[in-house]
């Protein structure tokens, strides 16, 4: 009896050994992407602690590294809930913004009732409506940091962004100049803001331009001859705006927008044999480039090969849905 005793007692133990095993088994959906060796320490400190919101965001961290977004938003989320942090929320939103604007949307709205002061949620929230093509609201959002923080400069990119969508020009200027007064030396600044003074004909672009070029010592960049020649082409100086596109391209032989650009100005002098060679080089760079293809086909339609363009019309717009104007052009050839 005592012998029969011990083996029960035995197999109730190892039961409840099997019991407190499985229970400690990860039942997510990406379980076998959290068992594999860059994931696989942090897992199994997580299953020995679960109410540590910092290995969740350890973990989501190097997940979406890896490109693992939707296993990285479950651990950003669960970090989330244990606790309200920003840099969870910003990791939570920041996946959201790239799969679902709407959803990001909604969360950031929540995510702000609980860190009302946070200026990166803010600017996040503003991207997210921006990415929805709401461009009123976020501006308004963007307006309302800028009122308490003056000084964030990339907050100020995005208003003047957005202030170019709405078409005010000048408005995104001043706007960039005033971020350019706080940081001078912010390379992507400049260059947005030659880039808007080339786009509005203001001179300014010039001696900005000059600078950079001055700046660059090897000789390697070519942005600041392409804004240069956007300059010169919005003031109608063709023979200026085509040597500078020509300029850039030599520094930098695969920059498509000065391809295509000096192929516009090609165009628009009539020359549409000239451009087609410059659009087609644009295409031969960039097999996928939609603007190569659709600014070839109306070369074609100019020089009178309505089959060639019709397809070129239509392998635009296959390339890109965007380019309504291409299907519509590809239409008009069919009548």
């Amino acid at each position: 009896m005592i012998r029969f005793a011990n083996i029960i007692s035995g197999l109730i133990a190892g039961m409840i050994l099997l019991s407190s095993c499985n229970d400690k088994k990860d039942d997510s959906p990406f379980a076998e992407i959290f068992s594999r060796p860059s994931y696989k320490g942090l897992t199994d400190s997580i299953r020995q602690d679960p109410t540590r919101d910092d290995l969740y965001f350890r973990r989501a961290v190097l997940l979406n590294k890896d490109d693992f977004p939707e296993p990285a938003l479950a651990d950003f989320r669960k970090a989330w809930a244990l606790k309200k942090e920003e840099k969870y929320a910003f990791g939570i939103s920041t996946i959201l913004l790239g799969k679902n604007p709407d959803s990001a949307i909604v969360f950031l709205d929540q995510a702000l009732r609980e860190l009302p002061q946070s200026v990166l949620l803010g600017i996040s929230l503003s991207r997210a409506y921006e990415a929805q093509n709401r461009t009123k609201e976020a501006l308004e959002i963007a307006n309302a940091i800028l009122e308490k923080h003056p000084e964030q400069v990339d907050l100020l990119k995005i208003k003047a962004e957005l202030l170019a969508k709405t078409g005010d020009g000048e408005a995104a200027v001043s706007t960039l100049e005033k971020a350019y007064a706080l940081t001078p030396f912010d390379i992507e600044l400049n260059h947005m803001l030659a880039f808007r003074y080339a786009e509005t004909k203001n001179r300014r672009v010039l001696d900005l331009c000059d600078s950079l070029i001055r700046m660059d010592s090897l000789g390697i960049h070519a942005d600041p001859y392409y804004y240069k020649g956007i300059y010169y082409s919005n003031i109608n100086d063709k023979k200026k705006a085509l040597a500078l596109f020509d300029e850039a391209i030599r520094h930098d032989y695969n920059f498509l927008d000065a391809h295509i650009e000096k192929g516009i100005v090609l165009f628009e002098q009539k020359k549409f044999n000239d451009a087609y060679t410059a659009f087609n080089l644009a295409m031969t760079i960039s097999p996928k480039y939609a603007d190569a293809y659709y600014w070839m086909a109306k070369s074609q339609q100019a020089m009178g090969q309505k089959e060639e363009a019709r397809l070129n019309y239509l392998r635009a717009y296959g390339l890109d849905k965007s380019l309504a104007q291409a299907k519509a052009a590809a239409d008009s050839l069919d009548k």
